[in-house]
């Protein structure tokens, strides 16, 4: 029986192709891709430590920002446009967290904001990659070897689950 949906999974991907009519990847589930193409960024550095840089650029322009912004949730917005997401689109962090999209729990391919209680909200933001234990394991532009908000590239940090505000989940579109 496992033969049979296997043969039927594989000449259903042979008939409609490797991308479904809106050009997603059949292959790899929605969350999945969104971490890939995280996982891909990981390395990159700007410029000249100043929110700079080609491929920093190109985060920013997915939000709308100009170089020098900080870029973040910039990053988020430019994974989320590579992996053939509609929203979201936004440079400010507290925006990915709206009452709508709030889970109590984490998930891969959810994202994470912490609360800067100087600047009384959400400063910074990523993705979670995994969770171990009271680890939550994440992808997230805009931050350094220290996990710093205002940081020099795109790093895989662990973070404790308690410093972690809120998790959002924007894999479903709904709006």
């Amino acid at each position: 029986m496992a033969t049979v949906r296997f043969l039927l999974a594989f000449l259903c991907i042979a008939a409609l192709g490797e991308r479904d009519v809106f050009g997603r990847d059949l292959l790899i589930a929605p969350k999945q891709a969104l971490l890939e193409i995280a996982r891909g960024e990981l390395g990159v550095r700007e410029l000249s430590g100043k929110n700079d840089g080609p491929r920093i650029l190109t985060y920013q322009a997915a939000a709308g920002l100009k170089s020098g912004d900080a870029w973040c949730a910039a990053f988020v917005s430019w994974v989320f446009l590579q992996a053939g997401y509609p929203k979201p689109r936004t440079g400010w962090s507290p925006a990915l967290f709206p009452a709508a999209r709030i889970k109590n729990t984490a998930a891969p391919g959810m994202l994470f904001g912490i609360y800067f209680p100087a600047l009384k909200r959400i400063a910074h933001c990523g993705f979670v990659e995994s969770l171990r234990g009271d680890w939550v394991i994440t992808i997230e532009g805009n931050t350094n070897q220290a996990g710093a908000r205002e940081g020099d590239g795109v790093y895989r940090k662990w973070r404790p689950h308690k410093s972690i505000y809120r998790f959002a989940d924007w894999r479903v579109q709904n709006d």
